[in-house]
């Protein structure tokens, strides 16, 4: 069996419904966890800063030794649907978890900043940004992470991550659905033996997407800190993926975006088992267009404005602040430019230039305002 192939063309039957949408908490998937463990090695780590668990799933004796990581930013969830999308995948078809189960060993951690998730900040309780704690693990989600790695000692690392919807694919009109990153080793950002290991595992991936979502795969930016999670593994000698979850056209939900990293979940496993990789096949990964912040969630072109009494047209930039409100997540539209050409892109652009309506001064111009008048649009 082409696992990649199934697993794309009957992802339906792998979806897990039992989580959806972009509030993902740990009580959420709690009962995901201990269904899991009847059947796989389910470990509790440790505890979060308010005393929230983390489990780690292992599945496998395979030599192929693989720790994945989910919602190290508590409101980074479309990865951790993915990632229980793959654990359906492994448990329900025989052959493809035996697979599995021959060739790798997995550590999954399927939420790492449990307090982060319930808050939907990406920070921890302490407010303190994870990826950026490797080094001084001043926090026990970061010790949990490392003790982990150091125990494990994994062959490849999977830092599965969310990204805003600003980022482009490039210079041009098409949003970065998903984004890959082999993390520098150096502040010279040399390509390494094992970064070219990482390339050519995410060529494979980029190669598989761009039947699905062509022009829409991005390489998020190399620069080296060494605070960083990814970095620091990568500096230790561990090809690391770094998988960026990224706006699909109308799903702010991300359950599209959801479907592509859980294809490239399965794309990466399958590619590491069916071929040696040596870093041999690593230039295509610099084909991949670098991500531009090039992006925001609505432009108003020519919108009407009234300033100093008279008419003008202006384009007005609009930036989707992602708000928890009584257990869900709302999307606030925030004004981020007011200006007379406005050279970015929107996921939603609207001509206002004809459009009936009182000009509004600049300064009456704020979110309130957007709110109710994109109801009536």
């Amino acid at each position: 069996m082409n696992f990649t192939t199934h697993f794309t063309e009957n992802y339906n039957e792998y979806l897990d419904t039992r989580i959806a949408d972009r509030y993902v908490t740990h009580k959420m998937i709690a009962p995901l966890i201990k269904e899991y463990q009847e059947k796989y090695k389910v470990t509790l780590l440790g505890t979060s800063v308010l005393g929230n668990p983390i489990h780690s799933i292992e599945i496998g004796s395979g030599k192929r030794k693989i720790l994945m990581w989910s919602q190290m930013h508590g409101n980074e969830s479309t990865t951790t649907k993915a990632v229980f999308d793959l654990l359906k995948f492994i448990d329900s078809n025989k052959e493809f978890g035996t697979y599995i189960n021959n060739n790798f060993t997995l550590c999954i951690i399927p939420m790492l900043n449990p307090d982060g998730a319930l808050a939907y900040t990406r920070v921890n309780s302490n407010e303190v940004d994870l990826n950026r704690d490797a080094q001084n693990q001043s926090q026990p989600e970061s010790r949990v992470l490392r003790a982990v790695f150091d125990a494990f000692q994994p062959d490849y690392c999977f830092n599965l991550h969310d990204q805003r919807t600003i980022f482009s694919a490039g210079k041009h009109k098409r949003s970065a659905t998903v984004s890959f990153l082999t993390p520098a080793e150096d502040k010279e950002r040399k390509v390494t033996p094992n970064r070219k290991k990482s390339m050519e595992v995410i060529v494979a991936m980029n190669k598989m997407l761009q039947q699905f979502i062509p022009k829409q795969v991005g390489r998020y930016d190399d620069g080296f800190n060494l605070n960083c999670v990814g970095d620091t593994f990568q500096s230790l000698g561990i090809p690391t993926i770094l998988f960026e979850s990224g706006h699909y056209h109308n799903d702010y939900m991300r359950e599209e975006t959801r479907k592509y990293i859980a294809f490239s979940l399965v794309t990466a496993l399958v590619y590491m088992v069916d071929n040696e990789v040596t870093g041999g096949e690593y230039h295509d990964y610099f084909e991949i267009p670098s991500n531009e912040k090039l992006f925001y969630d609505i432009i108003l072109r020519k919108f009407p404005i009234s300033e100093k009494e008279k008419l003008v047209h202006k384009d007005v930039a609009v930036f989707f602040k992602e708000t928890l409100i009584n257990g869900k997540v709302e999307f606030m539209p925030t004004i981020e430019h007011v200006e007379e050409d406005l050279h970015y892109f929107g996921h939603k652009e609207l001509d206002m230039s004809n459009i009936e309506i009182n000009p509004i001064p600049v300064h009456d111009l704020n979110s309130s305002y957007l709110t109710e008048f994109l109801k009536k649009i």
